[in-house]
């Protein structure tokens, strides 16, 4: 994720959403990513809620900051940045999440009350551990 923390708030950001429930499921979800990380929110970019950092280098040599957990409320979908791969690496939770798409590093839900809370915060504490370098080589 090519994208830097701002000093923009967090709540001003929540606070122009359009939807209740999407403010609402983005609240929720804060708490969520907070409790699991221990770190408070903050905004990286214009759209995206992050918590904590991690320094990332690739093979070619490029590297930066980037968030522990991070998520942004777009209009359809709440997209949720995990590590690369994690469909392949968390299948288990990923079928017991309940209604979702994936992309290379997003997971996209509709609404929170839609799929099972506990998967979603296993999925979520299993990318930020690997961030970490806690577990590396999870399944």
């Amino acid at each position: 994720m090519a994208m830097h923390r701002t000093d923009a708030s967090v709540e001003e950001f929540l606070g122009q959403l359009p939807d209740d429930r999407q403010r609402e499921d983005a609240r929720r979800l804060c708490a969520v990513m907070q409790e699991i990380t221990g770190e408070p929110p903050a905004m990286w970019g214009p759209s995206i809620i992050g918590f904590g950092t991690y320094h990332y280098r690739y093979a070619s040599g490029h590297e930066g900051d980037s968030a522990l957990a991070s998520f942004s409320p777009r209009r359809q979908n709440m997209a949720i940045y995990l590590v690369g791969e994690f469909a392949d690496r968390h299948q288990a939770p990923l079928a017991r999440l309940g209604p979702h798409k994936t992309g290379k590093g997003c997971l996209y839900i509709k609404r929170l009350d839609d799929v099972d809370l506990a998967a979603l915060r296993e999925l979520i504490d299993r990318s930020a551990r690997i961030r970490k370098g806690i577990n590396r080589a999870s399944s």
